[in-house]
């Protein structure tokens, strides 16, 4: 399945991140702490250039706190990139941001040299909350679903640092299907825009082998299916997910699924580690190659044909 979502107004907003990008001073990347590398946009770090960067794992209350290590320990070994696990209902976590902003800039946020920085991130990942915590009141317009925010802002926090607000943005396509995957499953891009039986079946597959427990626990079963559209199907029977004939609504077992992962119903859940993202990368970096070069093949293709209709008319 290719999860395409792409509305207008990120591609506007791509276009605004490269105007602004020379006047600021540091980069807030927030990320999903279940998907990390999944809910990053590969484009900051083209535009940053040498920028310091701050990648904040927010939502780190729904995630796996060991595997939040592992990422934070894995973003730290890029120059100039700290990692700070947020969960935004915490007040004093908030202000951690703020501390760790003045210490990578030691030489401004004085009255006469403001801090400029850039919060971005991919949708519902939890930035206009994160903002708001920053603000200490309500600024940005927050919601249970992606793109809520549409408008760039600028903010005053306290200590000199002026926050330049993007809305948040994914890359047209996502070459990497896992990724794609991931993010249907923990809500950045909208409902309609996947079929939720096959997102949660993918889910589940890595749940089987990831977080077995947490699944027997939660669905109260003493043993685990080998595969994931049978747990699927016993997930739907024990909830009263059936049809007509007794057969199984795999949609509405689904959204029970993907409804009780995304909110740590089934247990505090990482999709994704730093040792499955190595290997990813190089898997979808196979895959690009193979696309340019089948793209070269079909431009070299058309360009003979029109070659040869040039020396049919002359």
């Amino acid at each position: 399945m290719a999860i395409q979502w792409y509305p207008g107004h990120m591609h506007k907003a791509q276009k605004q991140i490269k105007e602004v990008m020379p006047k600021i001073d540091l980069i807030i990347e927030v990320l999903d702490a279940r998907i990390p590398y999944s809910s990053e946009n590969p484009m900051v770090a083209s535009l940053r250039g040498d920028k310091p960067c701050i990648k904040v794992l927010n939502k780190s209350d729904l995630a796996d706190p060991k595997t939040t290590a592992l990422w934070q320990e894995y973003f730290e070994q890029e120059q100039g990139v700290k990692a700070i696990p947020l969960c935004t209902i915490q007040g004093n976590q908030t202000q951690d941001l703020l501390k760790l902003c003045r210490s990578m800039l030691p030489n401004k946020g004085g009255v006469d040299k403001p801090i400029h920085t850039m919060i971005c991130g991919i949708p519902n990942v939890g930035k206009s909350t994160l903002i708001n915590a920053l603000a200490g009141r309500q600024i940005a317009k927050t919601g249970n679903e992606p793109a809520v925010t549409k408008a760039q802002q600028r903010i005053r926090l306290e200590g000199n640092i002026i926050l330049s607000d993007t809305p948040g943005i994914l890359w047209p396509k996502f070459d990497n299907v896992a990724s794609g995957y991931r993010l249907a499953a923990t809500g950045a891009v909208k409902d309609t825009a996947m079929e939720y039986d096959d997102v949660a079946a993918f889910a589940c597959e890595y749940l089987l082998q990831a977080y077995p427990e947490q699944l027997k626990a939660r669905y109260k079963l003493e043993e685990l299916p080998e595969s994931e559209v049978v747990l699927m199907e016993e997930i739907g029977r024990k909830r009263g997910c059936l049809v007509r004939g007794g057969q199984v609504d795999y949609v509405k077992a689904a959204t029970i699924i993907l409804n009780e992962l995304r909110d740590a119903t089934i247990g505090r859940i990482t999709l994704e580690t730093p040792e499955m993202v190595a290997v990813e990368k190089v898997e979808t970096a196979k895959i690009v190659a193979e696309k340019e070069e089948r793209k070269k093949m079909v431009e070299e293709l058309q360009k003979a044909k029109k070659r040869q209709r040039r020396r049919k008319n002359s």
